[in-house]
């Protein structure tokens, strides 16, 4: 008897759910037709002379008007669940003894809550800082779903393995630091694509290969280090790389100065 009404009381309290969900509903709807209703008196009363078409016209642009509205607020929450699947696919890469994250609840929907996490006004994700944190782990590709990220402050961790090509969709970075880490594998060439990149230091890791060529068309790069890495090649002299200091590079052992253009290959000595 008992598990009959256990089932009973399930179905009763999903009944009452779908009511609300559809007294929700209808509230809308009714607003939206108070709404129109109203703009409909406005026109006609300050338009005397105008005919039904053009209410009719105004009617429908007020309906996409409301409409738009409604397409932003669910625009607005995917983000939000996007930014939190993103985060909390990071913390479940990460060892975090000190418990640094423990605000990071997947329950709540929007990050913006979190420590160690700036928003905008709109709720958007801009800053990541969980530099000197003592975290380990790894990164994973679902960082680079963060659109609006300015900031990625990882620096003094133990954090292991490859940095994410995807980390190159984060079209409004202006600052990357992944400095002091054991990052490994070379640098990727996706970050060309960083057009608001201003820093950039990712010295004092175990990174590999050559510097690409292809960050040379990053403009606004203001801060490059790479220092204290096993990179080898030559040193990129073309577009911001014209004013970074040889600091910026030492301790690189397989780095042989700047590029000798038609001489010797950029990645000479790899």
């Amino acid at each position: 008897m008992g598990g009959g009404n256990g089932q009973k009381s399930k179905m009763a309290r999903e009944k009452n759910l779908e009511k609300q969900r559809a007294a929700a509903k209808g509230s809308q709807l009714d607003s939206n037709k108070k709404a129109m209703t109203i703009q409909t008196h406005i026109i006609k009363s300050s338009c005397k002379g105008c005919d039904m078409a053009f209410v009719f016209v105004v009617r429908i642009i007020v309906g996409l008007v409301f409409g738009s509205y409604n397409t932003h607020l669910g625009d607005d929450f995917d983000l939000s669940v996007v930014q939190g699947n993103a985060l909390h696919a990071l913390r479940s890469r990460l060892s975090d003894p000190t418990n640094v994250l423990q605000s990071w609840d997947p329950t709540l929907v929007n990050p913006c809550t979190w420590f160690h996490i700036t928003c905008d006004s709109n709720n958007h994700v801009i800053r990541l800082d969980l530099g000197n944190s003592n975290i380990s782990g790894t990164l994973g590709p679902e960082l680079g779903q963060l659109q609006h990220l300015q900031y990625l402050e990882l620096y003094k961790n133990e954090i292991r393995g490859k940095i994410p090509e995807e980390l190159g969709n984060l079209k409004n970075l202006i600052g990357m630091d992944l400095y002091g880490n054991k990052f490994e594998g070379e640098i990727p060439k996706s970050f060309a694509k960083l057009k608001s990149l201003r820093f950039l230091r990712i010295n004092n890791n175990k990174l590999t290969g050559s510097i690409p060529r292809e960050l040379t068309t990053l403009s606004n790069l203001k801060v490059f280090d790479v220092s204290n890495n096993d990179l080898c090649g030559t040193i990129p002299v073309d577009g911001p790389f014209s004013m970074f200091s040889m600091p910026s590079y030492e301790n690189n052992m397989r780095l042989n100065g700047p590029e000798l253009k038609g001489l010797v290959p950029y990645d000479f000595g790899c």
